[in-house]
């Protein structure tokens, strides 16, 4: 999957590109691929364990031990992600999210230390947010790696539920929720005028039907919510090969609720 940047993309020195994955490579460098389409980054990284080619001159493969688990990648992005960073952001991308439109990013992103979509099931106030599309600053990531920070899985609620009070106490900004909307759509969120975005469901609108297919075939682990698994069922399961996509979907729902 080849991207040829645009000849006027955004520049973005501050902030680095980054993935950590032990799984679904291809994907994860779709996923790069299309936010290097569009965005000069100071540095762009992959994270992983896996021997893989980068798939984009502009990503750098970078080895890490093997995650064997969610809980893993959490305990990975709170305790060591500080040590791969050395600009003041990172852009946090996971294989089903990425950039939608440059010119949707806005300079007071860049005020604020995490960015994420919005959740939509808090009202306290403390909903900012998803981690699988997200700008954090180097500040936050070095006082999640402090013996301070409780650590806790899933990450993004670590960050912006479990510790936010204390991080505020150490001066660390969460963007409003407002400004969250506008950098990253997830449950939360406006995929017409949102800078980026998080979640499979959205992908076959994004990327297209044939587009994600094609990537979802690739994937060595799928883990479906109910409601967005017949989203995507209704999405894709199109044309003369639908009966052949919804028995490939059921069957590996089934097996991912084995594992």
């Amino acid at each position: 999957m080849n991207f040829s940047p645009q000849p006027d993309r955004l520049t973005l020195p501050q902030v680095t590109l980054c993935a950590v994955t032990s799984l679904n490579l291809s994907a994860t460098q779709y996923a790069l691929e299309r936010c290097l389409k569009q965005i000069a980054f100071a540095d762009c990284k992959l994270l992983t364990d896996a021997c893989v080619a980068a798939s984009h001159p502009e990503i750098r493969v970078v080895p890490i031990e093997r995650l064997h688990s969610a809980a893993a990648y959490s305990d990975f992005m709170l305790r060591k992600l500080v040590d791969y960073i050395q600009t003041p952001y990172a852009l946090v991308v996971q294989w089903d999210g990425h950039v939608l439109a440059a010119s949707r990013w806005r300079p007071e992103f860049l005020d604020y230390d995490y960015i994420g979509a919005s959740w939509p099931q808090f009202t306290d106030g403390c909903d900012v947010g998803n981690g699988g599309f997200s700008l954090r600053s180097a500040r936050l990531l070095r006082l999640c790696s402090k013996a301070d920070f409780m650590a806790h899985h899933p990450e993004d609620v670590a960050i912006g539920r479990i510790n936010r009070p204390w991080l505020q106490t150490q001066g660390i900004r969460f963007a409003p929720r407002e400004l969250a909307a506008l950098f990253s759509a997830e449950r939360c969120g406006n995929l017409q005028t949102a800078f980026g975005y998080h979640g499979i469901w959205h992908m076959p609108h994004i990327v297209g039907v044939e587009p994600f297919w094609n990537i979802y075939r690739e994937l060595d682990w799928t883990r479906i919510h109910k409601r967005d698994f017949r989203t995507l069922m209704r999405a894709v399961c199109q044309g003369p090969e639908k009966r052949q996509r919804a028995w490939r979907m059921l069957v590996d729902r089934f097996i991912t609720r084995c594992r």
